[in-house]
């Protein structure tokens, strides 16, 4: 799912594109796209683009008359800049919004059609999509430590918690827990001062770093290729392979349709983490440190 840093890469482009010009028709490649059904569709086309911004993994193009444009992309929904109108054919078309400038295109790999389009009218209807989350650049470390402590989850969770805080998903998460060295099962009500002041600091550390990266590349050409999956990520998506940091093999727990990358070495103190479907498999007889499981590895060869 795209994060805060790729919805502001994905904003940043549109900006010189979009803002200040005319949004002349939204067309429909699926109709359970919209998820809203006043004011109707119809009354976005002929506004001008007056502003973008993001809420939480959302996309908001502001028109004329108070009129909010909001775009999910949740899981596969992808965005794509057309210098000419295009059709609506392909299976994974959902919308395009035509301007007098281009075509800015929806698409959903998935044959899980989660993304979503509102079209809402005022700032109070527009608040009523957020989920509450607290924006962590825009907030100092004790609002941080004040949501972190709301409520007693795992890490992972609390993180990727959007009434908690905003933007935050499945790959950014395991990047910030990484860099603050903190095990993703450990539970909030846990945290101490100074583990919560590294962990504000690498929240904050992540999210500009990749934002920035994002944003000069958005400067050079469209976001195209948005993936959960980057180059020079530490541990998401890198199970198996060596942490850059101390070259252990990257871990991982899978649960539901998430998971959950770390180094062992670096944030749990050499203890693995028991995979639930992997510790019923194996009726509790998971290893617990890294020299265990390599030692199995041994015998298994």
């Amino acid at each position: 799912m795209p994060e805060l840093p790729d919805v502001v890469a994905y904003i940043h482009a549109l900006e010189p594109r979009i803002v200040g010009r005319t949004l002349a028709a939204l067309r429909l490649g699926s109709p359970f796209v919209l998820r809203s059904f006043s004011p109707p569709i119809a009354e976005a086309g002929g506004r001008r683009v007056v502003g973008l911004r993001r809420l939480g993994k959302r996309i908001v193009i502001g028109l004329e008359g108070e009129l909010f444009l909001v775009i999910h992309l949740m899981v596969s929904g992808r965005l794509h800049w057309k210098a000419s109108a295009v059709g609506l054919k392909s299976k994974t078309a959902l919308a395009a919004f035509d301007f007098d400038s281009g075509t800015l295109l929806l698409t959903e790999a998935s044959s899980k059609k989660r993304a979503s389009i509102h079209l809402v009218r005022g700032e109070a209807a527009l608040a009523e999509l957020s989920r509450g989350g607290l924006e962590v650049l825009e907030s100092d470390r004790d609002a941080f430590a004040a949501a972190l402590r709301r409520e007693n989850h795992t890490l992972k969770r609390a993180l990727t918690d959007p009434r908690l805080f905003s933007g935050i998903g499945n790959a950014y998460s395991d990047e910030i827990l990484h860099r603050a060295r903190l095990s993703p099962a450990k539970l909030t009500s846990r945290l101490t001062e100074e583990e919560i002041d590294r962990l504000h600091a690498a929240t904050r550390g992540v999210l500009e770093t990749w934002s920035a990266r994002f944003i000069a590349a958005a400067e050079r050409a469209f976001p195209e290729k948005v993936t959960a999956f980057r180059e020079g990520m530490a541990v998401h998506g890198r199970y198996g392979k060596p942490c850059p940091d101390c070259g252990s093999p990257v871990q991982r727990i899978v649960y539901a349709e998430n998971e959950a990358n770390y180094c062992a070495t670096c944030q749990t103190g050499g203890k693995l983490l028991a995979d639930r479907s992997l510790s019923r498999l194996m009726r509790g007889d998971w290893p617990k440190t890294l020299e265990e499981l390599e030692a199995r590895k041994q015998a298994a060869r």
